[in-house]
């Protein structure tokens, strides 16, 4: 039976979606996407490539390995997304943790990329093994702070010296980390599927469209679809449910019970007109849901920085977290929260919340109070599968009678649950071609990218300086 004969549909354009949409019709599938919304990957913010997981002490070790494997699968599926600068992670004194508590899971990461580059070379994406993460002494601060920041970084030490400079080193143990845990650019993934969509023949892209009913009729699945204002009919043979923190209403429709939880947050724009040099990311830990939450500070061109504070007056939400139940496979969020999403935030919550995700970072980077809230928060809905809270490795899963769930916690799990239905059709009997990761992104340019990764800035009303790529140095 040739590839031609079946057809999948993907509900839901975000990461998840897109890729494994776009994956599968590189395979040969007739595949039909399915988003409500006017553009693709327009999901929660992202803003960090996870090559280990180094932002989440709570994680074991094998979480860790997961998600360094998937981000470099991530970055040779979008060779374009990242922004190649590295994160730098820091202990206040009165964190009830040490630095050093953190070396053993990093060096265990170190000898794993080292394993993964000696099997494949080409996985060598995030510099030498080497140089995955380095430690800085408060004594080599002090003499880095002696410098100047130079006007492109070339190694690690030159992205330190601006931190060296403004950091209030009298508030954090020591040694601070740097590791090799890049940016990730959600416009310029998003541009790079928009891209790519418009050259496979085999992929029907229909935005704006949302499934109003859908039920197994033997087997096959039958959707009910509007767009544009007009009900349409839409039958084929598997299903792909990729709706994000939504996923559980497809669940619903489809009469399928799972156990999930939903977690509203919202990171904050913010612009410092002043910073010097080229910025690391910075991570200071603290514990989650108390005023002494993780402070994150995400660089981007133009003196644009992303913020966010882990307490429930920054990033996080009283009632934020909630679970499905047995009546419903879908979490419902308080409806001050789903307002958020539907509607857009007051102005006078955004200001509020701004302001005090500068402050929390300005204690241990006292000029940046100077800085000042700008563009809307960056903000969304996060599904966790299961009833774990904390866990951020997470792919697929699937149902008996033709149907998958994309359940990913983080952008970069996404090649991977493409990667698990494309076996799971092949297992079926579909003819499918033989597996290859994403190639279509690779025959796009730079330039290309860059251009309508502005444009859906714009569209968006973001900053088009989020759009472009940060730094540019490998260890």
């Amino acid at each position: 039976m040739s590839a031609g004969s079946h057809k999948l549909a993907v509900i839901g354009g975000g990461i998840a979606g897109s890729t494994i949409a776009l994956n599968l019709a590189e395979l040969g599938i007739e595949v039909h996407l399915l988003e409500a919304g006017p553009s693709l990957v327009n999901g929660p913010p992202a803003c960090h490539l996870h090559a280990g997981g180094n932002l989440y002490r709570e994680l074991d070790t094998q979480q860790c390995i997961d998600l360094l494997e998937q981000s470099l699968e991530m970055l040779s599926a979008f060779p374009h997304c990242a922004n190649p600068r590295p994160t730098v992670l820091a202990l206040p004194l009165e964190d009830a943790s040490t630095p050093q508590a953190l070396l053993p899971r990093l060096e265990h990461l170190r000898s794993h990329y080292q394993q993964l580059i000696e099997q494949r070379p080409e996985l060598e994406l995030i510099g030498k093994p080497e140089h995955y993460f380095s430690l800085y002494s408060r004594e080599q601060l002090q003499a880095l702070a002696e410098r100047t920041p130079p006007a492109q970084p070339r190694c690690d030490d030159d992205w330190m010296i601006p931190l060296a400079r403004q950091l209030d080193l009298n508030k954090l143990q020591f040694p601070l980390i740097l590791v090799q845990e890049y940016g990730l650019s959600m416009l310029r993934l998003a541009a790079s599927c928009e891209l790519m969509a418009e050259h496979l023949p085999n992929l029907n892209l229909s935005l704006n469209s949302r499934v109003d009913a859908l039920s197994r009729q033997g087997d096959k699945w039958q959707l009910t679809v509007t767009r544009g204002g007009e009900q349409q009919m839409l039958e084929v043979d598997y299903l792909v449910n990729a709706c994000g923190f939504r996923t559980g209403s497809i669940d619903d429709q489809a009469g399928l019970s799972r156990q999930r939880m939903v977690e509203f947050k919202a990171a904050f724009l913010s612009h410092w007109p002043r910073p010097e040099g080229h910025w690391p990311e910075v991570i200071i830990h603290g514990e989650r849901g108390t005023p002494q939450g993780m402070a994150q500070l995400t660089p981007y061109a133009d003196s644009y920085f992303q913020l966010h504070g882990m307490t429930e007056e920054i990033t996080l939400f009283k009632d934020g977290l909630v679970a499905s139940d047995q009546q419903s496979a879908q979490p419902r969020l308080p409806s001050p929260l789903l307002s958020k999403i539907e509607q857009g935030w007051p102005e006078d919550v955004l200001n509020q919340r701004s302001e005090l995700a500068i402050a929390h970072f300005a204690r241990f980077l006292p000029d940046f109070s100077q800085a000042e809230p700008a563009s809307k928060a960056l903000f969304g809905a996060q599904q966790i599968p299961g009833g774990d809270p904390s866990r951020r490795e997470a792919t697929v899963s699937f149902a008996d009678n033709h149907y998958a769930r994309a359940e990913i916690v983080k952008f970069s799990s996404a090649p991977k649950a493409a990667r698990l239905i494309a076996g799971e059709l092949a297992e079926l009997g579909w003819s499918v071609k033989p597996y290859q990761l994403l190639q279509s992104a690779k025959h796009l340019n730079k330039q290309q990218i860059l251009s309508q990764a502005r444009a859906i800035a714009t569209a968006r009303q973001l900053p088009p300086a989020l759009a472009e790529i940060y730094g540019e140095f490998q260890a």
